[in-house]
């Protein structure tokens, strides 16, 4: 099921971001240090116990939190799955939650990553042309939206 996150959530939300993060970037960022000095489970967990931050945070649970999506207004800011959970339709839940929830409209995401587009394309959105530097990195983010 998929619910508003609580600060009970906040280490496993945190696993799987880093986790995640580090599985799926480091071979586009090839940063070693943000991968694995700056990128810390301990300091991304205390960053989502902002009740702001936790307050726009959803996760699939069923027992155990597989899965979450971040949004802000009509955005979605970030939408993970623990990788061990991929495949399992965690994230086409996620993502058709925010499209009928929230109403959500657009999102950024890494030109590189063609599983993620592939996944954003079958679920409505497209590039907008609108692309944008990744703070500190000389890789692009394309705007993806729904149509």
């Amino acid at each position: 099921m998929i619910r508003k996150a609580e600060e009970k959530d906040v280490s496993r939300i945190a696993e799987i971001l880093v986790f995640d993060k580090r599985v799926h970037y480091r071979s586009s960022f090839h940063n070693d240090d943000f991968s694995f000095n700056e990128l810390q489970v301990v300091s991304t967990a205390e960053s989502y116990k902002d009740p702001t931050l936790l307050s726009h945070t959803w996760v699939y649970d069923d027992g155990i939190v597989k899965g979450m999506i971040h949004i802000e207004g009509k955005e979605i800011k970030e939408l993970y799955v623990d990788w061990f959970f991929e495949h399992q339709g965690i994230g086409a839940q996620l993502i058709e939650y925010a499209k009928t929830e929230s109403d959500v409209k657009y999102l950024w995401c890494l030109a590189k990553n063609t599983a993620a587009l592939q996944f954003y394309h079958a679920h409505g959105f497209m590039e907008s042309g609108i692309r944008k530097y990744e703070e500190g990195t000389s890789e692009y983010l394309v705007c993806m939206e729904r149509k």
